[in-house]
């Protein structure tokens, strides 16, 4: 589509205050905008001179195949999005002295360009980069390169103190280093949907607090060290070949939120009781043949998967006040304990429950959607 055909309207380039419009020509104040995403544009509009001033430049979601060199020149440019166009390459962005966030997920890169060395954040994902830059810069604090063609990463990316987010998932990892654990600062990770055979233990001495996900790996088992991540809130290990857990799971006290579904697990760790903080357990699609009985003490807990087990029975699970989701599908149930007596939803179906539990009847009585 052509620059002057595109609906809405058209780039926007202001400068402190209300917005200028197109009539009137790049804005070079210190505050100066372009903002034209989603505009059907093909070409980067403006120019070198007139764009000297812009600090953001907003070119997401339109038809962009190539930037000029001259868009590795724009002296003030703090943050440049280029999400969802067509670009095979960047001109080289390391004269860009200002620029802090630069966003080009989407696009069909295969590299990634010379970057300035005051960069922090950096998002690539989606596109078919195979190798990350050997150098990333000191200040960067949150690099995405998900959805990518790595196969590994470089050693510069455990240098920069500062980063606090990493995704790398959806690419060709066979390992994460032991080198992980010099980032000091990092709270979230993204390592799922690779081809992990293992977690190195530096983990544990992260200082995790918003999630760690290594999904979709191939993970037979998870180093004791994990329960050192006592601030962790979410832990992600569902669709690996995991067969135990070890007995630190139960010190991760912070967790909210914990899915294991989609492995291979006999058994839980007693210690899981340990979880005082915990609304969400998915367990679908193990081997479990009994739960602790210190699952009773999960006193916080909302759901509770356990579809797609062996289970022939249940520990007492009236102490789970708080259980308003409980599914039970597909185990090999013949009689229930007494039931949390909050429950919203009790799933039983597949089950081969012996006669009509008198539970069931008070469940039912106080608007539980019982389904068997």
């Amino acid at each position: 589509m052509r620059p002057d055909a595109a609906p809405g309207p058209g780039p926007q380039v202001t400068a402190a205050g209300p917005a200028a419009g197109p009539a009137a020509g790049p804005a070079a104040g210190p505050a100066a905008e372009l903002r034209a995403a989603g505009a059907g544009l093909t070409r980067f509009p403006g120019g070198a001179a007139g764009l000297a001033g812009v600090r953001l430049v907003d070119l997401a979601w339109n038809e962009l195949a190539e930037l000029p060199a001259w868009a590795g020149e724009l002296p003030a440019l703090e943050e440049l999005r280029l999400d969802g166009n067509r670009l095979r390459a960047l001109p080289d962005l390391s004269r860009l002295r200002a620029l802090r966030a630069l966003h080009a997920d989407g696009n069909l890169l295969t590299e990634v360009p010379r970057l300035p060395p005051g960069l922090e954040t950096l998002s690539l994902y989606g596109n078919a980069v195979e190798r990350l830059p050997e150098r990333l810069g000191d200040r960067l604090r949150h690099l995405s390169a998900g959805r990518n063609r790595l196969t590994a990463l470089p050693a510069a990316l455990w240098r920069p103190a500062r980063l606090e987010t990493l995704n790398v998932a959806e690419n060709a990892l066979t390992e994460l280093p032991p080198a992980v654990a010099g980032l000091t600062s990092l709270r979230m990770l993204d390592v799922g949907h690779n081809r992990l055979t293992s977690l190195p233990a530096g983990l544990g001495d992260l200082p995790l607090t918003d999630y760690l996900y290594a999904s979709d790996n191939l993970l037979t088992e998870v180093p004791a060290a994990l329960g050192r991540l006592d601030r962790l809130a979410y832990l992600g290990l569902t669709d690996n070949r995991l067969r135990s857990l070890p007995e630190t799971l139960g010190r991760m006290a912070s967790l909210v939120e914990l899915r294991l579904y989609g492995n291979r697990l006999e058994s839980l760790p007693g210690s899981i009781g340990g979880l005082s903080r915990l609304r969400e357990l998915h367990l679908r699609g193990n081997r479990l043949t009994a739960l602790p009985p210190s699952v009773a003490g999960l006193t916080e807990l909302r759901v509770l998967d356990l579809r797609d087990n062996l289970l022939m029975e249940l520990p007492a699970l009236s102490r789970l006040t708080r259980l308003r989701h409980l599914d039970l599908r597909n185990n090999r149930l013949r009689r229930l304990p007494e039931l949390p007596p909050a429950l919203d939803k009790l799933d039983l179906r597949w089950n081969k429950l012996d006669g009509d539990p008198p539970a069931l009847r008070d469940l039912a009585a106080r608007g539980c959607v019982i389904l068997r």
